[in-house]
Order: structure tokens, then C-alpha cells, then sequence
């Protein structure tokens, strides 16, 4: 029988390396998105095509509260029994403190921290004894950055939630764990001016963004090893450390 993942924001960029990953190691996959159909359903044809598999795209807004029964309700509809979940989705807003607003901040929350949980608390029958769950967390919740206060903040949440969630999924034969990325060369950060790029690279120890596949090997490892729970993976290639 085949294995079966979910992976939150998958169509694209970590996720979507993450879903490559998964992809060849056999499993089939379910991936959410938000609003780029068209990318979606080309990723879906990529890892079908490349992997043999099985892969879905499924519109399903981590902003919007109704995208916790759009992926359960697809789940449940199926009877499907999931090996992995990767909550990967999340946004940010880069206004300033002085000028954020409650509406923003609350969004920021809702896609990074409750849809996550809460999907989770939906999901947890679904989910095979033995399987595995891991977060995107982010190295902005380790060290404090000046570019967005909730993104930072949402993010030290979900490290703190991983390890509070260990005990509450203990019954379930559940692992927890959390990938927490430095600067991943996504499209997004290829897009920052070269100046700016350099000025990160010039703190990282091994002096260059991390590659997005690469990375999906971190959460290849927490899958793999059953005996890893709880814990937060930094990957950051020693940013900060020269």
C-alpha cells in the first residue's frame, strides 16, 4: 500500500521541494494551495509524470478559516490514512509596528499558527500510528529580525507548539517535529536586489542561501527517524556565526 502526505503550501517553493522529496521516495501526495492554479496543477503533472505517483492539488487558503474543512473534509471524503503531514503554508505582513494593523496581525496568526493547530486537531484520526508531522518554522523565530514583527513572532509560536504538542500526540503514536530554515534561495529571495543578497550571504558561514532541495532533505531526515521528536531543526547554514 502505498504512503500518503499532505503537505500545506506544497505547489510551490519549499513545499514544493519538499513534495519532489517525498515524490521519490514513493509517497503519494495531497498539496495545498492558495491562489496560482495553474502552477498547482503543472506541479501535480511534473511528480505524476516524474514519480509514478499519485498528487492532488487542492485550493485551500490558509488565511481563510472555511480551509480547515476543505482539507479535512477531502481527507475524511476519502477514508485516506496519512504517513506524513508537512505544514509548510504561511504569509507575512512587512509593515512597520507603528503602522501595523490588528486585521494584519490577526491574519498573520490565523495562516502561521491556527490553521495549522486546528487542522491538526481535525486530522489527528487520519493520521497512521507512527506518523509524522513537521512544521516550517523559521530561524526569524530564533533570532529576532527587523522585517516583520508578526512573522517572527508566529513563528517562535510554532516552535513553542511543537514541543508542547509531543505529549498531547503521545496516544496517538504521533511524532512532532519542526524544520527551522535560515535564507532558502526560493524565488522570493532570488528576487531581492544583489546588494541585499550579498549582505546575507556575507553572514552566513558557508556564504551562499540554502538550495530549497537540499533543505528537503532536513525534513526527509524527520521523517525517517522515528526516533527524533520534539525537536527543531536549524538549518542556516551558520548564519551569523562568522
Amino acid at each position: 500500500m502505498s504512503k500518503y502526505a499532505l503537505i500545506t503550501g506544497g505547489t510551490k517553493g519549499i513545499g514544493f521541494s519538499v513534495a519532489k522529496c517525498l515524490g521519490q521516495m514513493g509517497y503519494d501526495l495531497l498539496l495545498t494551495y492558495g491562489t496560482d492554479t495553474e502552477t498547482a496543477q503543472n506541479t501535480c503533472i511534473f511528480l505524476r509524470n516524474k514519480y509514478n505517483i499519485e498528487a492532488t492539488a487542492l485550493q485551500a487558503d490558509s488565511s481563510e478559516k472555511e480551509s480547515i474543512d476543505i482539507v479535512a473534509r477531502h481527507i475524511e471524503s476519502k477514508n485516506a490514512k496519512l504517513d506524513v503531514i508537512v505544514f509548510n503554508s504561511g504569509i507575512t505582513c512587512r509593515d512597520s509596528f507603528e503602522e501595523m494593523k490588528f486585521e494584519d496581525w490577526d491574519r498573520v496568526f490565523f495562516a502561521n499558527v491556527h490553521y495549522p493547530t486546528f487542522l491538526l486537531q481535525r486530522l489527528t484520526g487520519n493520521i497512521n500510528s507512527g506518523g509524522s508531522v513537521i512544521f516550517t518554522g523559521s530561524l526569524m523565530g530564533i533570532l529576532p529580525h527587523a522585517m516583520s514583527l508578526s512573522y517572527g513572532v508566529t513563528k517562535s509560536t510554532i516552535h513553542s507548539l511543537v514541543k508542547n504538542l509531543v505529549k498531547f500526540l503521545v496516544p496517538h503514536s504521533i511524532r512532532v517535529n519542526a524544520v527551522a530554515p535560515g535564507f532558502v534561495d526560493t524565488e522570493w529571495q532570488k528576487n531581492k536586489p544583489a546588494e541585499i543578497r550579498k549582505s546575507i550571504e556575507n553572514k552566513i558561514s558557508l556564504n551562499r542561501f540554502c538550495d530549497p532541495d537540499e533543505l528537503a532533505g532536513v525534513y526527509k531526515l524527520l521523517i525517517e527517524n522515528s526516533y527524533i521528536n520534539g525537536e527543531i531543526i536549524i538549518a542556516d547554514g551558520g548564519y551569523s556565526f562568522k
